[in-house]
Parts: structure tokens; C-alpha cells; sequence
């Protein structure tokens, strides 16, 4: 069952949808996405959690901005283009890269877990940043949406009526004002901002 309040909602790592790869070279899992129902050729944002478990290319996006940070594992050699290959590792800062470019993974060890977060060019930008204890959440972008991910073993949020604690790779989705909630866990926060069409 889903927990919900006014402006949020829970979405628990075991109800998350696994999907095929575009490229059909493993299997991700759609945390959260918009518009609802939207395939991989057609959504606004999409955020996802996937397990790399050999070295190949990543799917090509058309049009999309892609932010990239491992989850578990040794690390991934991320190469972009003609750029020097980037290494991504767990805990580390997560990287940005346009998702119509070629791009190249090499696995540094074993299998990796990351956490992807695309948008839509021209109709959303998003920032991916690591949170810790201590944080607040911060105010909701007009008309955008905050996701919250937990990435240890629990995160919880201290404030007026707020949600229960979160478990690993369970995430928390905001689409309406909240009260100042501060996080005791870490955790990765997305905030995903419409592109204003004014002149």
C-alpha cells in the first residue's frame, strides 16, 4: 500500500518497475518518472536505479541530460565522447553528461549499482546532489517535483507530519509544498524544474 500525504508519497523499493535497457543490455528499475505512463522515447524525467554487470555502451537519449552516480560497487570508468574517461565511484560526486552523445562503461571491479537521472532538454533540468544528516529539504521549484532516495540502510525526516523512515533504494516524491523537513540519513536528492516558456 502506498503512503501518501498531502504533497508526497512514499515509493518503496519493492513495488519500484523493472524495465529492459533501451539498448536491451540488462535491466533498470524506474523509481519515479513523468508524465505517467510515458515509455522511454516520450517521458519529461525519468529516475532509475541499474546493476552494470559488464563493460559496454551506455543507450543513446536523444535530447536528453543524463546525471549519473554509483551506488555499490568499485567503480565505473565512464568515457564521453572523445573526453578522458571519468571515474565514478560509490560516494562520489555524481556526473552529468548529454545523453546523445556516445558514452562507454568499464567496470574498475565487479558489478556496479548507480542511479541515473534524465530530463527532457528544453522542457526539464534537474540537480542531483548527495544529502546527509542534518539537511533540509529545500523549498519546491513552482510547477517541479523533489525525490528523495535513500542510500543508507535508513534514512528518516524530523518535522510536522512527516512521512515514516525510508529503507534502502526506497525514495520519497514531492509534488506539492511540504513543511522544512530535515534528513537524519544519507541520501540522494533530485530536484527536477519545469523550463520556464517566458521571453
Amino acid at each position: 500500500m502506498t503512503e501518501a500525504g498531502p504533497g508526497w508519497r512514499i515509493l518503496r523499493a519493492a513495488d519500484q518497475i523493472a524495465t529492459p535497457w533501451k539498448n536491451g543490455g540488462g535491466v533498470t528499475v524506474e523509481i519515479a518518472a513523468a508524465p505517467p505512463g510515458a515509455g522511454l522515447d516520450a517521458f519529461d524525467w525519468r529516475i532509475s536505479r541499474a546493476t552494470v554487470a559488464a563493460d559496454g555502451p551506455f543507450s543513446a537519449f536523444p535530447g536528453i541530460d543524463r546525471t549519473l552516480t554509483v551506488l555499490d560497487g568499485d567503480g565505473l570508468l565512464l568515457a564521453v565522447g572523445e573526453a578522458q574517461p571519468v571515474l565514478l565511484a560509490a560516494d562520489g560526486d555524481p556526473f552529468a553528461f548529454p545523453g546523445d552523445v556516445p558514452a562507454h562503461g568499464q567496470l574498475v571491479g565487479g558489478a556496479v549499482v548507480d542511479l541515473n537521472v534524465m530530463t527532457r532538454r528544453g522542457r526539464v533540468t534537474h540537480a542531483l546532489t548527495r544529502v546527509a544528516k542534518g539537511t533540509l529539504l529545500p523549498p519546491l521549484p513552482a510547477g517541479g517535483t523533489i525525490v528523495l532516495v535513500c542510500t543508507g540502510s535508513a534514512l528518516r525526516l524530523h518535522g510536522p507530519d512527516a512521512p515514516s523512515a525510508l529503507a534502502r533504494h526506497d525514495a520519497l516524491r514531492i509534488d506539492g509544498p511540504i513543511p522544512a523537513w530535515q534528513v537524519d540519513g544519507s541520501g540522494l536528492l533530485v530536484v527536477l524544474t519545469p523550463v520556464s516558456k517566458s521571453a
